[in-house]
């Protein structure tokens, strides 16, 4: 249990919402709620801010999964706290769920670690990246929080396999015609099939589509990944665009085990969203942007601009009960682990806060029904994520810091039932000392055992584990084929639940990070108990124009309008 700091009583007592968590779609929520004129506390009890969106020291992510963890003991019991003053209410004790499993860290060069661990900012739910032109940038410039986080551009992109290679992304025409890797054959194939797509784009923004080649609503309605082989894309394009650009996550060639089977029109909005992202700011690289400091900053980006609109902010302050009305079964309040009794009008609760089977037994219909979004459901999907994070001595490509690798499902071995990626970040972010890199690797699994293997197959075919036997201290060792291979320093392997949203009416859950690169999803179920909350009132209506404040930033990519 968090030890609690001696607060004073907060006041006021009353607010219109209370948000408990300060991850991404928190953190957007109370920036918005707050500019529109409500009163909101926001609180976390943790000692920082992100919630499971973070970024942490070494030291600090190690204690947050293992005390976050299925397999760690339970908190000891606080005291009991004395019951409300008030006749009118009756209180509901509040548990924790935990989101994580199958935790296995391990470090191989501890004294190193040792001596730079507070150099590190390392994100709890990587890999993940903004697109340049999604929700989210958007929100960032509409509300002004982009005054407050830095962004650097993803160098590169590539399309990994068994045996080793990493392949470019060819993701622009000149970047197909650059590339070597391509025949002449596939590369005419692939940029007649931008150009399709960048003609059937064009052909929606105007009136008149008579001059433009658009895609039938026919293909538009057929899989993506046949309307891929109609255009006759050889197999190694196809699985570029489907897994590397489109980001799609399931074999879309096997029907037996896809769960997702992409349309085309959905196909063509992805691929949209990376061709625009490619030219929208001026410094940037390519689609993909990266928060310096660690995508931690995100969060705290938005929680700066709900302050700066009055919204009340305390961490290291759990909610241990709920008050509900005794006649009607309302919710009314929250008792904080100080003892203290807040009310509001509504109620946000991070994905992990739920009520204990036991605490319903004496409730009554109106009390349970008011709660129905907390209580612990039956998993209909029982879909997970698989996370990894290493630290490594050296770059798993040649003069390349920051870059994202794919391995499309079946590419490591004939079980991989998924897309994994892995995202390498450098120095320059500021996550990690000057002379390593931090990976992050991901991918949707049923269970820990194949969610762990996949991430275990893609380790490694790009880093080579420390031989205990052998000890080298060079910061790469050669493979059969000659080629560096970074040394692996720390590791941390994890599974996490994915938890949906609940909304109701004056209580809402909101959902765990999700397996997805961007934030699209995350930013969406925001946006969605924005509305709830507040009607058809236009989201960050007064900060529409907002002076940028952002020192030089060295090499940054500057978001602006």
């Amino acid at each position: 249990m968090i030890d609690i700091p001696p607060y004073p009583p907060l006041d006021p007592s009353n607010y219109d919402l209370i948000i408990v968590g300060t991850g991404v779609s928190e953190s957007v929520l109370a920036a918005a709620a707050s500019s529109s004129g409500s009163s909101v506390l926001h609180l976390d009890p943790n000692p920082f801010y992100g919630s499971h969106f973070a970024s942490l020291s070494l030291p600090d992510l190690t204690s947050f999964l293992h005390s976050n963890s299925f397999s760690s003991p339970p908190p000891p019991s606080s005291p009991p706290l004395p019951p409300s003053n008030n006749h009118d209410f009756i209180s509901v004790d509040l548990v924790n769920r935990s989101l994580y499993s199958s935790v296995e860290i391990s470090s191989f060069e501890s004294e190193i670690l040792e001596e730079h661990s507070r150099r590190f900012n390392v994100d709890l739910c990587g890999p993940r990246v903004v697109f340049c032109a999604d929700e989210s940038i958007n929100l960032m410039l509409k509300s002004g929080a982009n005054n407050y986080v830095e962004f650097k551009s993803i160098d590169a992109s590539f399309v990994g396999d068994s045996s080793g290679e990493l392949r470019n992304v060819p993701d622009s025409r000149a970047a197909i015609f650059k590339d070597k890797s391509l025949t002449l054959l596939e590369k005419n194939q692939l940029m007649k099939f931008f150009k399709l797509v960048q003609s059937h784009l064009a052909s929606s923004t105007e009136n008149d589509d008579t001059t433009t080649v658009k895609i039938s609503e026919e293909d538009m309605e057929s899989p993506f990944v046949d309307f891929l082989t109609k255009m006759r894309l050889p197999p190694k394009i196809k699985s570029i665009i489907l897994y590397a650009i489109a980001m799609l996550d399931y074999d879309q060639d096997n029907m037996e085990t896809c769960r997702h089977l992409l349309k085309t029109k959905e196909g063509i909005d992805r691929m949209a969203l990376y061709i625009i992202s490619m030219g929208r700011f001026s410094n940037a690289l390519g689609a993909l942007i990266y928060p310096i400091y660690g995508q931690g900053e995100l969060p705290q980006a938005f929680c700066r601009r709900a302050a700066v609109k009055g919204c009340i902010y305390v961490l290291r302050m759990p909610i241990t009960a709920l008050l509900l009305d005794k006649e009607t079964g309302g919710y009314k309040g929250v008792r904080l682990a100080s003892g203290q009794e807040i009310f509001s009008q509504k109620l946000i609760l991070d994905p992990c806060v739920t009520v204990g089977l036991e605490s319903l037994s004496s409730l009554t219909d109106q009390q349970n029904e008011t709660l129905s979004v907390l209580v612990p459901k039956a998993l209909i999907n029982k879909e997970k994520v698989s996370r990894g994070i290493c630290v490594i001595r050296g770059s798993v490509k040649a003069d390349v810091s920051n870059a994202l690798i794919v391995y499309p499902p079946k590419s490591l071995f004939p079980e991989q039932l998924t897309a994994i990626r892995v995202m390498q970040l450098g120095s320059g972010l500021a996550v990690c000392p000057a002379d390593m890199h931090v990976l992050y690797l991901s991918t949707l699994c049923d269970n820990d055992d194949q969610g762990i293997k996949s991430l275990l197959s893609a380790m490694s075919n790009l880093i080579r584990l420390p031989d205990p036997e052998n000890h080298q201290s060079d910061s790469v060792v050669e493979n059969d084929t000659c080629e560096a291979k970074p040394i692996l320093l720390w590791r941390a392997l994890y599974v996490q639940e994915l938890v949906k949203g609940e909304y109701g009416g004056t209580i809402s859950s909101m959902p765990s990070p999700d397996g997805n690169l961007n934030y699209n999803e995350i930013v969406e179920s925001a946006l969605k108990l924005y509305e709830q909350l507040m009607g058809s009132e236009e989201l960050f209506k007064e900060e529409t124009s907002v002076e940028n404040t952002t020192e030089e930033n060295d090499g940054g990519v500057d978001i602006e309008d």
